[in-house]
C-alpha cells in the first residue's frame, strides 16, 4: 500500500472511535424526568421574585447598583458537582426552620465574593485577590445573610405564610481538592437555579442557588395549592351541602321574589307572602346593594390598675422580688465595618444625641423614662424626668 492511505484495520479504529465519541452519556440526568415544565416555570418565577429583592438589600448594602436577573433551571447529580465548580467557589448554606425543611446551598466564584467583601468594609473593590481573610469572610457572610433575610420575606408573600431561616454558614467551597468541604443536600440529584449577577461595573457573573428535588416540589405545591384540597373539602361544616359546581339552580329554601302587581291581577298578593327584594342603585355604572347593618362605636380595655384578690396579690408579690436589668443609655450611632476597623486608641465616637438632650432609661432592653445624668459622691446616676406613658410602654413592648 502507499504511505498516504490507510489499511481497512484503520479505517475500522476510526469509525470505531468516532462512533464512541457521538454516544451521549446515559447517565445524565433530564430536566423532565423530575420536573415538567410548569415545575420548571414555578419555580424560576419564584427565584425571580425572591432574588429581586435580594438585589435591593444587596444594593443598600454595597451602595452599587446591583441587578439579579433571568434564572434559568437544571439539573445536576451530586457526583459531578466537582466538574461543575472546578475553580474555588463560596458556598453559604441556609436552614429552612419554618415553612419548609431542607437545605439550600447560594454558590458564587470567590472572586466575586471578594468584591462583595472589599465593597462591604468601604473600599471600591478593584484590587482584591481571590483568597479570602478571616475578615473579607465574615462580610461576604453579613452580605448574604442580608441577601437571604430579605428573600426569605419575599417566599413569606409568595406563599401566604411565614417563612424563617437559620444564620447562614459560609465556606471555601474547592471540591475537587476537598469533596468533603461544604455540606451538601443529601440526594443524588440537585436542582440548580443560575441566576445573571450584575453588581456596577466590578461583576458581570452568574450566582447560584441549590436545593434538593423533594424540596423544589414541595415549593411548586404549596405555591399551586396554598390551602390543600383536604383542607377545603373539611371547612365545610357537615350540616350544609356543598354547592354543585355545574349547577345554576336556587338553594332549596329559596323564595322567588313577588312583584307588587302581578300579570292579571288589580291587587298585589297578600302583604303575608310578598318577599323583600333589597333597594339597588345604580352607581357608575354597577350596582350597590343597601343592607342593614349594626354600626357600634369601638370599644378599647383601659390601662387601669386591676383589682386583685388575696391569693393574686401573694402572687405579685413573689414576682416583686423578680432581679431586672435597668441600663442607661447615652445615645448610638452606626458605623460601617471600616470605620471601625480604623478604631484606635483616642478616637472619638459622635452619638445621635445632643449635649444636654435626657438620656433613655431601659428595663430590660425596654424604653420606660428618661433622665439627666447626675454625679453622687464618686458615682454616676441619673435623676428620673419623664415617665413613658402607658400606651407608649405597651407599644414598645411590641
Amino acid at each position: 500500500m502507499n504511505d498516504d492511505m490507510l489499511s481497512q484495520d484503520e479505517i475500522n479504529e476510526l469509525l470505531n472511535g468516532m462512533d464512541a465519541g457521538d454516544e451521549p452519556e446515559a447517565d445524565e440526568p433530564e430536566l423532565e424526568d423530575y420536573l415538567d415544565s410548569i415545575e420548571e416555570d414555578a419555580l424560576g418565577e419564584i427565584g425571580n421574585i425572591s432574588f429581586g429583592s435580594s438585589a435591593t438589600a444587596l444594593s443598600t448594602l454595597l451602595n452599587q447598583k446591583v441587578e439579579i436577573t433571568t434564572p434559568t433551571v437544571h439539573l445536576v447529580k451530586r457526583e459531578k458537582l466537582a466538574e461543575e465548580f472546578p475553580k474555588p467557589h463560596v458556598a453559604i448554606s441556609v436552614e429552612y426552620t419554618e415553612g419548609f425543611e431542607g437545605l439550600n446551598l447560594l454558590i458564587i466564584r470567590s472572586k466575586d465574593a471578594a468584591i462583595i467583601a472589599d465593597l462591604m468594609m468601604g473600599n471600591d473593590g478593584t484590587d482584591v485577590s481571590e483568597e479570602l481573610t478571616e475578615m473579607e469572610i465574615s462580610a461576604v457572610q453579613e452580605a448574604m445573610n442580608q441577601m437571604m433575610g430579605s428573600a426569605s420575606t419575599s417566599m413569606s408573600t409568595i406563599f401566604n405564610q411565614k417563612v424563617d431561616i437559620s444564620p447562614p454558614g459560609i465556606q471555601v467551597m474547592n471540591l475537587s481538592e476537598d469533596p468533603e468541604s461544604v455540606q451538601i443536600p443529601n440526594e443524588e440529584v440537585l436542582v440548580q437555579i443560575a441566576f445573571n449577577l450584575k453588581i456596577g461595573d466590578l461583576i458581570d457573573s452568574k450566582i447560584m442557588q441549590m436545593f434538593t428535588v423533594s424540596f423544589a416540589k414541595d415549593m411548586v405545591q404549596k405555591l399551586m395549592n396554598p390551602g390543600g384540597s383536604e383542607e377545603e373539602e373539611e371547612s365545610f361544616p357537615e350540616t350544609m351541602e356543598k354547592p354543585s359546581e355545574n349547577s345554576d339552580s336556587p338553594p332549596p329554601d329559596y323564595k322567588e321574589p313577588v312583584s307588587d302587581v302581578t300579570a292579571g291581577s288589580p291587587a298585589g298578593p297578600p302583604k303575608s307572602e310578598r318577599v323583600e327584594t333589597p333597594q339597588v342603585h345604580h352607581t357608575g355604572g354597577r350596582q350597590s346593594e343597601e343592607r342593614n347593618v349594626n354600626v357600634q362605636p369601638a370599644a378599647f380595655s383601659t390601662f387601669d390598675a386591676p383589682q386583685l384578690n388575696e391569693q393574686e396579690s401573694k402572687n405579685l408579690d413573689m414576682l416583686m422580688e423578680i432581679p431586672l436589668e435597668v441600663t442607661v443609655e447615652l445615645g448610638r450611632t452606626k458605623k460601617s465595618i471600616k470605620e471601625i476597623l480604623e478604631f484606635s486608641k483616642g478616637s472619638i465616637i459622635e452619638l445621635d444625641k445632643l449635649a444636654g438632650e435626657p438620656v433613655d432609661i431601659l428595663v430590660n432592653q425596654r424604653l420606660i423614662a428618661k433622665g439627666e445624668v447626675v454625679v453622687i459622691d464618686e458615682n454616676f446616676g441619673v435623676r428620673l424626668t419623664e415617665i413613658v406613658s402607658k400606651e407608649e410602654r405597651i407599644k414598645n413592648l411590641r
